[in-house]
This record gives structure tokens, C-alpha cells and sequence, in this order.
């Protein structure tokens, strides 16, 4: 596939190198050359399957429009901007294109999500909670989109809302805890990314299942299909 990767972060970077391997034709555009979305034109992504956004939160609502106004499938890995879900589905739909996003691409983490749902009901039962999450000193959004997503699920399962507590420390990759503790015991369940080469892979993999579908998608609700 035609693929083009917005942002050469240190995310963005590895998602180009890992789409090459899978033989992938790349092309990477970095926040100068895309200014409020200005090279996301209809005619500049005419060859191009799929767009990977790696940007930030301001950028990538931008970004998303102009594919979609492009009727271009998109891949969404920045996190920060899901206030503005219910309206991108909106377009995502009228446009009859496709549109893919997650906090987390890794496949361990979205393992994790499911063994949470499992002990999300622990509030219920007399536990409290608490989500750590900790983070390199460049994450531009706090807390993570994937606490965040921690959070939810416990909200679904046991209706109770629960304290995230960030940290920003020196060049970790991600780490996130969620514990529950009662007065008999407690619940430790933790996931500790090595490096981002979990999570480039599962952009990739993503993109190549979003090629030649329609329709808005949550990527913990897809991996499995991979």
C-alpha cells in the first residue's frame, strides 16, 4: 500500500521504518511541511490507501478532517483530541470512509484493557481505585489516552469513577497500573512498554486491515481481527 505517516517523532519514525519491512511504499510528512493540515489537499493524497497521524492533539483533529473531506481512510495514534469523537464519526460516516483510532496500538496493551474489564467490577465490592500512569517528559497530553481508557472501563462496570495520577519522568516509555485495594487485600495489575515497537506494529497492521473498509472504528474493539 501507499502509506503516508504524519509526524517523524520518535513514534512516527519507528512507524515508517516498520511499514518499509512490511513493504509498504512510505512517505512522511513532518508539522513543517503541514501546517493546519495545508498538504492534506485532495490532489496530494490521490496515490495514497491510508494516512497514519503520530502529530499532536491540535494537529490531528485537522489532520482527520482534510482526509476525510479527501475521502481518505485514516489511522489516528495521537491521543488528546476524543472530545471531538461524536463529531469526526459524523463526517467519517457522510464521507462513506474509513477512520481507525486507539490510545494504545500494542497488542499487549489491549489485552490488558480486557483483563481490566474483568476486574473492573471491583469497586463494587468494597475496593478502591487508582490509575497510575507514567510517561517520557515530551507526552504532550496528561493524563494518557490510554488511563483514560482504563477509567472508562471501570465507569462502564462498576459506575464508579476513579483517580488517574500522571507522571512526566525522563525518557519512560509508558507504564500504566491500575489497583484496587480493599481492607482484606489488594489488586495490582500493571503494563510496562519496553519500547514503542509494540505499538508501531499495531499501527501497521491497523492501517493494512482499514484498507477497503468504511465505517468508524475503535481500535480495542478490531485488534483481534488483525
Amino acid at each position: 500500500m501507499n502509506l503516508l505517516i504524519l509526524g517523524r517523532g520518535k513514534t512516527g519514525s519507528l512507524v515508517a521504518e516498520v511499514a518499509r519491512a512490511r513493504r509498504h511504499h512510505v512517505r512522511v510528512l513532518c508539522a513543517a511541511d503541514n501546517a493546519n493540515a495545508c498538504a492534506l489537499t485532495p490532489d496530494s493524497l490521490a496515490a495514497t490507501d491510508v494516512v497514519l497521524d503520530f502529530t499532536t492533539p491540535a494537529a490531528a483533529v485537522a489532520n482527520a478532517e482534510a482526509c476525510i473531506r479527501a475521502k481518505k481512510h485514516i489511522v489516528v495514534g495521537t491521543t488528546g483530541w476524543y472530545d471531538q469523537v461524536p463529531r469526526l464519526r459524523e463526517m467519517v460516516l457522510a464521507a462513506q470512509t474509513g477512520f481507525l483510532y486507539g490510545a494504545n496500538f500494542s497488542i499487549g496493551v489491549n489485552l490488558f484493557f480486557e483483563i481490566a474489564a474483568t476486574a473492573g467490577c471491583a469497586p463494587k465490592f468494597n475496593y478502591s481505585g487508582q490509575i497510575f500512569e507514567r510517561h517520557h517528559t515530551h507526552k504532550k497530553d496528561a493524563p494518557s489516552g490510554t488511563a483514560m481508557i482504563l477509567q472508562k472501563i471501570v465507569r462502564e462496570k462498576s459506575g464508579h469513577e476513579i483517580e488517574i495520577v500522571s507522571f512526566r519522568e525522563g525518557e519512560a516509555v509508558g507504564m500504566h497500573e491500575l489497583v484496587f485495594n480493599s481492607a482484606g487485600d489488594r489488586i495490582y495489575l500493571c503494563h510496562d512498554a519496553k519500547s514503542r515497537q509494540g505499538f508501531a506494529e499495531g499501527a501497521v497492521r491497523a492501517a493494512e486491515w482499514l484498507a477497503g473498509k468504511t465505517g468508524f472504528f475503535e481500535f480495542r474493539n478490531v485488534w483481534r481481527e488483525l
